[in-house]
């Protein structure tokens, strides 16, 4: 296996970018593979999105172990990919085929990705590991140390950061089109599952579900009809509510624009909840600091069907197609906000930009978009089997990126929970004054699990 270093080539293309993000110097991967090797991967869930990553990684490489807890998912992925060996415990199809694999996916329920992939990258396996990158806030800055210093090729499923639309946009800010940001809107019409209600009543396990081993290493609790496959995205326990499913994508652009690290403070307004499942609705405001590229902004996150101030919009004049993008289609007689999008208010313009992964986005009417250098992807899976092969670090890596959005992310959650605005100590990962918080920031795992 040749092992060379592109990290040369990374920075002169990262640097043409104008990219601000990359805030620990870059991360190559400590074996790169020649082009003409095949990458040995191994899917840990595929069932739900698992399925697209697996199929994913088959075209960047072979699959030679695919793992999940209910034994007809498996089955069925067993068909595609019929020289895979079957598992149902990560840990055992870790333990067992280390020495025959090059890289994993990571494709659970919120509460198993840390477990799965630190236990990966510990192993010094490549890890890609789907959105949010993590349950706990603690788990994505962990992730990120290791992948560090294992020098582990390392990818987050937010696939929108590949989008063309979304690296204009980030480079049209940092171009400072928009004068001083001191303000952005973010929304999603998440939850699209069950929340703000109690713990469903116990119930047989189907024959086909391994229980035990979907629970891993949260608390254990019986099972019930409505965790698995899908709406266990609502419970505290195991998933990241609308927030965490939503805002590693919707959050995506504003993030990469603006450098938006290290918040000072965060306040969450909500429907009230019962620490069992996510609220049915939420408005979170976070605060940073100036840095020496932009003064001190907000930033807004709304779910649950709440949306921006519509005046934030119509004081603006929109060219006539963005008109569209709101739910009323072309019969729109105003300016309506999409169902999710996010908005940059600026001392000189504005930016919107409808849609989940911002790979469209309008200024004002009137004004022509900047031309501006960005580094265009290959594609979002490619970028990862890229990583592995040459070296050169994936946009979404764990130490640089997905780490830094992830804590983000995950800290309006923690307000969500305290009830109380959280003043945020990021290097520290505390929330001061309030030491009741720090189990939810830095979880303890069931035994068999480890962090």
């Amino acid at each position: 296996m040749s092992r060379h270093n592109n990290r040369r080539d990374f920075l002169k293309a990262t640097t043409a970018a104008g990219v601000g993000f990359w805030v620990a110097g870059g991360v190559t991967a400590k074996e790169s593979r020649s082009a003409n090797e095949r990458i040995r991967f191994a899917c840990i869930g595929v069932g739900g999105k698992g399925s697209s990553d697996s199929k994913d990684a088959s075209r960047n490489g072979d699959i030679v172990a695919i793992c999940d807890i209910d034994d007809n998912t498996l089955g069925k992925a067993g068909e595609t990919f019929a020289g895979a060996k079957k598992y149902n415990d990560f840990r055992k199809l870790l333990e067992e085929m280390g020495s025959s694999i090059d890289a994993v996916t990571v494709s659970t329920p919120d509460h198993t990705h840390a477990a799965a992939s630190l236990m990966a990258m510990r192993m010094g396996k490549a890890c890609f590991t789907q959105k949010p990158m993590t349950h706990a806030i603690y788990e994505a800055r962990k992730m990120g140390d290791t992948a560090r210093e294992m020098k582990v090729a390392t990818q987050m499923g937010n696939q929108g950061t590949a989008n063309r639309g979304l690296r204009e946009a980030a480079a049209t800010v940092k171009a400072g089109t928009l004068g001083n940001v001191k303000e952005v809107h973010v929304w999603t019409n998440r939850p699209i599952w069950p929340q703000g209600s109690g713990r469903p009543a116990e119930a047989e396990v189907p024959k086909n579900v391994h229980w035990d081993l979907w629970v891993g290493p949260a608390a254990y609790r019986p099972y019930a009809n409505g965790y698995h496959p899908f709406a266990w995205r609502g419970f505290w326990d195991f998933g990241t509510g609308a927030l965490g499913d939503m805002a590693c994508h919707t959050m995506n652009m504003p993030y990469m624009a603006l450098d938006l690290q290290h918040p000072t403070s965060v306040e969450a307004q909500t429907s009230g909840h019962n620490k069992e499942t996510y609220p049915s609705w939420s408005i979170i405001k976070y605060e940073f600091p100036a840095t020496d590229k932009r003064p001190a902004l907000s930033m807004t996150w709304y779910d649950g069907k709440k949306l921006p101030p519509i005046e934030l919009f119509e004081k603006v004049k929109w060219p006539k197609e963005t008109i569209k993008d709101g739910p009323k289609g072309d019969k729109a007689e105003k300016f309506e906000t999409s169902i999710s999008g996010a908005l940059l208010i600026g001392d000189k313009a504005s930016l919107y930009s409808p849609g989940d992964y911002a790979d469209k986005f309008y200024l004002p009417e009137g004004m022509d978009k900047p031309k501006v250098e960005f580094e265009r992807s290959p594609g979002h899976f490619v970028e990862f089997a890229r990583a592995i092969k040459e070296g050169i670090p994936a946009m979404s890596n764990f130490p640089n990126y997905s780490g830094p959005l992830t804590e983000i992310v995950l800290l309006g959650n923690l307000a969500v929970w305290s009830g109380k605005k959280v003043d945020w100590d990021a290097k520290e990962l505390k929330a001061k004054g309030a030491p009741e918080l720090d189990a939810m920031i830095r979880p303890t795992y069931r035994e068999g699990y480890t962090l």
